[in-house]
């Protein structure tokens, strides 16, 4: 990005701001969402648990050397999971180290999936085992598709592999495979070749896709077994299973069936203004949860809410300048725009061929003349009844904040709480919020 074009000056003639001067945000109230928060307490022991069932222990032989893959999502209590398996299998006379299994995620680069991982708070000395960061991938077969399946050198070089990843709903597809172990080792192990792949074929195949790719995997890698997480709405670990590498393709099945029963939503169908605080790869893969947003880069992908306008005000720190996700908002910032890291962002985006989101918004100078532009557009004002909601991001929902418009509707849900009474938004001398 060149640096005359950030270093501009935004709205010099102050014809937005005359624009929309007359936008009146409204009052705004915050809620919590009380959901199901039923969550392991102690996931170390949840580990060792289930590790220590046969199926599982059979397939550690001392001195194993046995890659663990590590992704790049920020997941519940993330260091302590992987650092209980490592200790696990060192019990077990093994020698574990981890791979970073993201696809094209952290720029594309060794160094940057390294990064990626140290940003989770992923290191040698958190987990208690070395990380070996490659790009190179090595041929292991073919899919009953015919297509070329690769996956991580290290992975293929060890004694063994443990897929590990969070089961969850996908942000552009749906089927009985959407992000878990299946697609781990679909696009992680896969690197920029396997994800590319995969990814040039067409997006509503994507769960046999996922399935093809996987078990072809399973038959000619040497996968000893999978440790899948489901979440529960607040987004804390609610089950650990370690699945068997011959339980995985039907095992995942079911921990889908239980994540998509336990996702979180935005509880109203119909907004008017969306506000998402901070984007970013820790959050979610696009960014910003289509299944919380209602917009995915898929636009057959039906989703709710329905929203007229969304503003995205930042980029979280832990996403190192990859705002995927900022081309699916109206409106955004000169704060966020700044923060762009294109060599980090479109690589992820054209890996994918999902280029919706790596688009750049609308960008206003200001959280103040971002949110005013998004109501002015809308073409409602405070007096007619304006429905906003603003979340801090598309990860953590439990507490929001709506509009007075939505407090009777919101009201009238059994399981949302009122915490406030309404107050006004305060801006600082830049027009920001934070």
């Amino acid at each position: 990005m060149s640096g005359k074009l950030r270093d501009s000056r935004w709205d010099k003639n102050g014809v937005i701001r005359r624009l929309i001067q007359d936008a009146e945000l409204p009052s705004m109230v915050r809620i919590r969402q009380n959901f199901d928060k039923t969550e392991v307490a102690d996931l170390a022991a949840a580990v060792r648990q289930a590790l220590r069932q046969e199926k599982i222990r059979q397939k550690v032989l001392p001195g194993m050397n046995i890659a663990i893959t590590a992704g790049s999502r920020g997941t519940d209590r993330y260091p302590e999971m992987m650092r209980a398996i490592v200790t696990e299998l060192k019990a077990m006379g093994a020698s574990p180290f981890l791979i970073p299994a993201m696809g094209s995620h952290g720029g594309g680069t060794a160094e940057g999936q390294a990064g990626m991982l140290e940003s989770l708070g992923i290191t040698e000395e958190a987990v208690g085992a070395p990380i070996r960061s490659s790009m190179e991938v090595v041929r292991i077969g073919t899919n009953t598709d015919g297509y070329p399946v690769y996956i991580d050198r290290y992975a293929a070089e060890a004694d063994g592999i443990v897929v590990v990843n969070r089961v969850k709903p996908h942000t552009n597809f749906r089927g009985e495979y959407e992000s878990g172990l299946m697609k781990m080792m679909t696009i992680g192990l896969g690197k920029n070749i396997g994800a590319a792949i995969c990814h040039k074929l067409p997006m509503d195949d994507m769960p046999h896709n996922v399935l093809a790719f996987g078990s072809a995997v399973l038959q000619n890698a040497n996968v000893l077994f999978g440790i899948a997480t489901v979440e529960n709405a607040v987004d804390r670990i609610k089950t650990v299973a370690a699945l068997s590498a011959e339980e995985i393709p039907e095992g995942e099945k079911r921990l889908q069936a239980e994540a998509k029963a336990s996702m979180p939503k935005i509880p109203f169908d119909n907004l008017d203004v969306l506000v998402v605080d901070r984007i970013g790869k820790n959050f979610s893969g696009p960014g910003m949860d289509p299944n919380i947003t209602g917009i995915s880069g898929n636009p057959r992908l039906k989703l709710k809410p329905r929203v007229q306008r969304r503003v995205v005000l930042d980029l979280s720190d832990e996403t190192h300048g990859n705002g995927v996700g900022i081309g699916l908002a109206d409106f955004s910032t000169k704060r966020a725009f700044d923060k762009l890291d294109l060599d980090a962002m479109y690589p992820n985006s054209i890996t994918s061929r999902s280029l919706a989101g790596g688009k750049i918004p609308v960008i206003l100078g200001s959280d103040e003349l971002a949110l005013k532009a998004a109501v002015y557009t809308c073409g409602k004002t405070a007096d007619t009844g304006i429905r906003v909601v603003r979340i801090p991001n598309t990860l953590h929902i439990a507490e929001i904040e709506i509009s007075t418009a939505l407090l009777a509707e919101a009201e009238q849900n059994p399981q949302l709480e009122i915490l406030t009474e309404p107050y006004g938004w305060t801006f600082d001398s830049k027009g920001n919020l934070f």
